[in-house]
């Protein structure tokens, strides 16, 4: 993204959306959430999750990608704590997301917790998650 450009456009598609009376679909407020924080913008994807009468794994795992990618590891974290105190089940890509998080913060206590609930998943022997593992206890 051209980030100025293709946040004007974003924003351009957003209010088609809102016209075409989309707007409470979960599948583009999924897509909105990831073309907001492609196009630099954190704030606006956070619009959108904040607006989503429902939200699913994938609303939540954009928002917490979307969050290590402009580099708020601790942002990140938090939302991964209020996901899983919804009561909904991380996958892979949410926990290789969050191991993430917790490398870049030095976080190395929450990633420990975390790696507990990875356990607790059986997810520890995902290649993807295990690759973030090996990443943040090398670190």
């Amino acid at each position: 993204c051209a980030n100025l450009a293709a946040l004007e456009q974003a924003k351009q598609i957003h209010a088609h959306i809102i016209k075409s009376g989309f707007d409470s679909d979960v599948l583009i407020g999924n897509a909105l959430i990831d073309l907001y924080t492609k196009c630099g913008s954190v704030e606006y994807a956070w619009q959108v999750f904040n607006k989503m009468p429902k939200r699913d794994v994938i609303s939540w795992n954009a928002m917490i990608f979307g969050y290590i990618y402009h580099g708020h590891g601790e942002e990140a974290l938090r939302f991964f704590w209020l996901m899983y105190q919804e009561g909904l089940n991380p996958n892979r890509f949410t926990f290789s997301s969050v191991i993430k998080a917790c490398t870049i913060q030095f976080a190395l206590e929450q990633g420990k917790q975390i790696h507990a609930l990875i356990i607790k998943s059986g997810l520890e022997l995902d290649v993807l998650v295990a690759g973030s593992l090996v990443d943040m206890y090398a670190k």
